[in-house]
């Protein structure tokens, strides 16, 4: 086995999502399209303003009126909020307008209220203004026709207000991907159950359920399957209608390890299945019944450090964003020896301080079983192959695990 090469961590995850398209598109009510990705771009059906408006509550009135303050203007009329002065603004007059009214025919410019003073039907303005003042000119926000949002953007709480301005129910986007998983292992059980001898509460099934569904796909939990090459291989043909496979454990090949050899019989084809990497190398990606299979590590944090790395990119993959990790510098807490020829993930506390970078302290256990740890990490140190040592202040890669 030592002759098997270890995939590089960039090779693994370019490898991976280089074998992924975008799902198809589908359109789905304004309401349901927050945090999906727009399928095309986005056209508005109407003009905003549809006229020239009211910034402010106050008096609509022709800027040359006020060459000399205070200008004394004679109000001839209202604008309501949601009504109209229908008459036109002459020379010395003006109309009291209220925030979103249309500006009367004549007025070119609004002056607010608290510049101005009433005096029985007329208004002293007390400040002079210049042409267009206060005023939302038509179409200043968008035009119909125009494309308002584009294609490929993750539509936020700001993009669903825009969309719904422009006059759209429903919004063209990507289907969102539906991830299969499972677990194998006799020693597993579900949290809640009580363990037989010799067995443990399966986090694994949970922990990627959720990390799905916070980047965007459907996750399809198929439950925890027993060390039996049939019940993996009838689990995995449950996975056939899923844009992607996951299985979490026995991806090596050990004797235990059933995974590789139960699939090959239903035609798994591999990729690789060792990367360069720390916690993780047992992972395996290659294609099952013509999808993308991934086989996780069954160690907890292995698992999640690994779904971070390659299972939230394929997922943003097909849902046709943006796949680049977010990663950031810290200064390190503590000295770290030379790495080997494995890229390290190493769990750290992140503190942040105030117009510094934040410091990085890594965990003096890197237990890759160990939830209290990663639960508590702030972030993942990056420690390239071969490394040199480093130092309590050194500048390094990291790999946030929070907003």
């Amino acid at each position: 086995m030592a002759d098997i090469p270890l995939v590089p961590v960039a090779e693994a995850r370019a490898r991976i999502l280089s074998a992924l398209r975008p799902t198809e598109a589908e359109r789905v009510p304004l309401a349901r399209a927050r945090g999906r990705v727009l399928a095309g771009d986005v056209i508005a059906r109407r003009t905003q303003p549809p006229a020239d408006l009211s910034a402010m509550d106050g008096y609509a009135l022709r800027a040359a009126d006020l060459a000399s303050i205070p200008a004394r203007l004679r109000v001839v009329g209202a604008a309501p909020a949601g009504g109209a002065y229908e008459g036109i603004v002459g020379a010395g007059e003006a109309v009291r307008i209220f925030t979103g009214a249309p500006l009367p025919e004549g007025a070119d410019s609004v002056v607010m209220q608290e510049d101005t003073e009433r005096d029985g039907g007329d208004v002293i303005v007390r400040e002079a203004v210049p042409r267009g003042h206060h005023v939302r000119l038509t179409g200043s926000d968008f035009r119909e026709g125009e494309a308002g949002l584009d294609a490929g953007r993750r539509l936020s709480f700001a993009g669903s207000a825009f969309a719904a301005g422009m006059k759209l129910p429903d919004l063209p986007v990507l289907r969102r991907p539906r991830f299969a998983f499972f677990s194998t292992g006799d020693e597993l059980v579900r949290p809640g159950e009580t363990p037989g001898p010799n067995q443990i509460a399966s986090t694994n099934n949970d922990a990627i359920a959720a990390l799905i569904e916070e980047a965007g796909a459907i996750p399809l939990d198929l439950g925890i399957i027993p060390d039996d090459s049939e019940a993996i291989r009838a689990a995995a043909r449950r996975a056939r209608e899923a844009d992607m496979l996951v299985t979490l454990g026995g991806a090596s090949v050990g004797e235990h390890d059933l995974v590789q050899g139960a699939l090959a019989a239903d035609g798994l084809e591999i990729d690789f299945w060792r990367i360069a990497m720390r916690p993780g190398k047992p992972l395996m990606f290659g294609h099952y019944a013509g999808i993308p299979m991934i086989g996780l590590p069954g160690n907890p944090v292995s698992a999640f450090v690994c779904a971070l790395l390659y299972l939230v990119p394929a997922i943003a993959r097909l849902q046709g964003g943006d796949a680049t990790l977010r990663t950031g510098v810290a200064r390190l807490g503590r000295a770290l020896r030379a790495n080997d020829r494995r890229e390290d993930y190493i769990r750290a506390d992140l503190d942040h301080v105030p117009g510094e970078l934040p410091v990085a302290t890594p965990y003096e256990i890197q237990d890759s079983a160990m939830l209290s740890a990663i639960s508590r990490a702030g972030c993942l140190v990056i420690r390239p192959p071969h490394a040199p040592a480093a130092g309590a202040g050194d500048i390094v890669t990291i790999l946030p695990l929070r907003p």
